[in-house]
């Protein structure tokens, strides 16, 4: 009987000491995880790439500078289009817009 107990307990004991597949799931784990992370790290390039055309395609507009541009596309003024179409009221909230640059926009139409 104190065999038994003793082969029992040595199986147990080594089973959870010696598996073979807890390092590789853990390493698949990680693998995994690693994956994500640079999915997630390519969107936000992505992103930030797409920003910097949009605000370099934003300054092609007469009177746009680089800050104004950026103003502009945090507001919300995404394209060169929308900044045409926008009602002056709109295009004045935003700081560092200016009255002489509204009219500059506004003979485009």
């Amino acid at each position: 009987m104190i065999s038994k107990f003793l082969s029992k307990l040595k199986s147990i004991l080594f089973k959870s000491a010696v598996t073979p597949e807890t390092p590789l799931k853990k390493e698949k784990k990680a693998v995994k995880s690693a994956k994500t992370k640079t999915k997630t790290k390519t969107k936000t390039k992505t992103k930030a790439v797409n920003s910097k055309k949009n605000i370099e395609t934003l300054t092609t507009l007469p009177g746009v500078g680089a800050k104004s541009a950026k103003a502009l596309y945090e507001a919300g003024f995404k394209t060169t289009k929308a900044v045409i179409a926008a009602d002056e009221k709109d295009l004045l909230a935003v700081s560092g817009v200016g009255i002489n640059l509204v009219k500059k926009l506004k003979k485009l139409k």
